[in-house]
C-alpha cells in the first residue's frame, strides 16, 4: 500500500518529475539520424540548446562541429560544439553576434551535408538578427513592449518572425542545399514548430499584415523602419512550399504533455489520482489562478467533477499585463499562485505548486512557489497584504518572504510552465 508524502514534498516531486522527463540526455538520442556522406554542422538556440548539444556529442559517431547559443548560466561544456551565452528575455549584442556566426557556419553547404538544428524555448530572444533597416536597439524596444503588453507567445512570435533576418524559416534557407534536421523541445501551447523560438528552420504561414494587426491590438508603437518593413511586406517569412525548405525535417523530441504525464505517474505511485486539465492553458495568470481556485473549491466541497484525493495538473504559458508603474518582483507562475491563494482564502486541504520548467519565472532565478492552506495567514502575520502584492505584481517578493519559493537553478531544459493543485480530504 502506497504512503502519501507530505503535501509540499509531493508537489515538489511532481515538479521535479516533469523537469526530469524533458532532459535532453533522455529524449534526444533516440531521434538522431545516421551520419551523412559530407559534413555535420550543429546549430541551435534556446535554454536547452547547450544540454541538447552535449547529448548529441555523447551519442554522435562521426565528425561534428557547430555553434549553439543559450541563456547566461545555462552553458554545458562541449568538446566539438561551441557554446555561446546571451541574454533572455530581452536580446543583447552577444545574441546578435552568435546569430550572425551561425548564419556564416551554414553558408555554402552541399547536398551531402547535414545540419542539425537544436531548438528550444527562449530561442526567440537568444537568436536575434534584425531585418534590414532595423537595429538591435529596435528589436530590444519592441521585444520589451511585447513582453509587457499581455500578448500571447504566439502573437509575440508572429511579430518577431516578420522583423527578423533569421526567424520564420530564414535560417533553414541559409542552409540550402544541405539536409536540415530540426530537433525541437516545445515550450509553447499546441507545440507548433513555428512558435518554438519563432521557427528559424520551418515554414511560416503567418503574414506581415497579421503582425501589424497584433501591434495595433496591443497599441505598441514601433520604429518607422519596422513600420515600413511590415507595410511593404518586405518582412514576409518563408511560406509552406518554399523549395528552399524541401530538405527540411522537424522532430518534436519532448513537450509539455510528456512532462505532465511524468508527473501524473508520480502522483499515482503516491496514491493520488491525477487529472491533466490541459497542456496549453493560456490567458492572464491572475485570471487562471482565480478560475483554478473555483475548480478546487468545487472538488474539495462537492466532490465534483473529481473525487478527493486528487491532483489537477496543467501546463501552458499565461501572461501578465503590466499597467502603470509597479514595484514588484514578479513572474507569471507566482502571479498565478498569489491569485489562487486569494481565491482559495485558506480553504483546508488544498495545496499547489507552479513553476517554469527552465528554473526562471519572469526575470528572477526562481522557478516558482508553493501555496498551502495557511499561506494568507502567514503573510498577514508578517504584515504583508496579499492583495497589494498581487496588484504590484510582487509574487516573488511575497513568496520569498514566506520561505515558499521553489529554487532549482538552471534546469537545462524548458517545456513551459507546470502547475499542480493538490486536493486532500480534511
Amino acid at each position: 500500500m502506497s504512503t502519501t508524502p507530505a503535501p509540499a514534498v509531493l508537489l515538489r516531486a511532481l515538479f521535479d518529475a516533469a523537469v526530469a522527463s524533458a532532459q535532453p540526455a533522455l529524449c534526444l538520442p533516440p531521434n538522431l539520424p545516421a551520419p551523412p556522406k559530407g559534413r555535420t554542422v550543429v546549430i541551435g538556440a534556446g535554454k536547452a540548446s547547450a544540454a541538447m548539444a552535449a547529448a548529441l556529442e555523447a551519442h554522435w559517431p562521426g565528425e561534428l562541429s557547430g555553434l549553439v547559443v543559450t541563456r547566461y548560466g545555462y552553458e554545458v561544456p562541449c568538446q566539438r560544439i561551441e557554446i555561446v551565452q546571451a541574454a533572455h528575455p530581452v536580446p543583447d549584442a552577444a545574441g546578435l553576434a552568435a546569430a550572425q556566426r551561425i548564419r556564416s557556419l551554414v553558408t555554402g553547404l552541399t547536398e551531402d551535408d547535414l545540419v542539425i538544428a537544436l531548438i528550444s524555448g527562449g530561442g526567440s530572444a537568444l537568436l536575434v538578427d534584425p531585418a534590414p533597416g532595423l537595429t538591435l536597439a529596435d528589436k530590444q524596444a519592441i521585444n520589451t513592449a511585447l513582453l509587457k503588453s499581455g500578448a500571447t507567445i504566439s502573437e509575440m512570435n508572429c511579430v518577431r518572425r516578420h522583423l527578423s533576418a533569421i526567424k520564420g524559416g530564414r535560417l533553414a534557407a541559409a542552409c540550402h542545399q544541405a539536409r536540415v534536421l530540426t530537433l525541437l523541445i516545445s515550450d509553447v501551447p499546441g507545440d507548433s514548430p513555428v512558435d518554438i523560438a519563432s521557427g528559424p528552420t520551418v515554414a511560416d504561414p503567418s503574414t506581415c499584415a497579421q503582425a501589424l494587426a497584433i501591434l495595433e491590438r496591443y497599441r505598441i508603437d514601433i520604429p518607422p523602419a519596422a513600420q515600413t518593413l511590415l507595410n511593404s511586406r518586405a518582412g514576409e517569412s518563408l511560406k509552406p512550399g518554399d523549395p528552399r525548405l524541401a530538405r527540411c525535417e522537424t522532430r518534436l523530441i519532448t513537450a509539455p504533455q510528456i512532462a505532465l504525464e511524468a508527473a501524473a505517474q508520480v502522483a499515482r505511485q503516491a496514491g493520488i489520482t491525477p487529472y491533466i486539465l490541459g497542456d496549453s492553458l493560456e490567458g492572464e495568470a491572475r485570471d487562471l489562478g482565480t478560475m483554478m481556485a473555483g475548480i478546487a473549491r468545487q472538488v474539495a466541497q462537492r466532490g465534483q467533477p473529481f473525487s478527493v484525493p486528487c491532483v489537477l495538473l496543467s501546463g501552458g504559458e499565461t501572461t501578465v499585463s503590466l499597467r502603470g508603474e509597479t514595484t514588484g518582483r514578479g513572474g507569471r507562475n507566482v502571479e498565478f499562485l498569489l491569485a489562487l491563494a486569494l481565491g482559495l482564502d485558506g480553504l483546508p486541504g488544498v495545496y499547489a505548486i507552479a513553476g517554469d520548467t527552465d528554473g526562471v519565472d519572469g526575470a528572477e532565478p526562481i522557478a516558482g512557489a508553493i501555496v498551502t492552506p495557511d499561506t494568507l495567514a502567514r503573510a498577514w502575520a508578517q504584515g504583508i497584504a496579499p492583495r497589494h502584492s498581487l496588484d504590484q505584481h510582487d509574487g516573488h517578493g511575497f513568496f520569498s518572504a514566506l520561505g515558499d519559493s521553489v529554487i532549482t537553478g538552471p534546469t537545462l531544459t524548458n517545456v513551459n510552465d507546470f502547475r499542480a493543485v493538490l486536493i486532500l480530504p480534511t
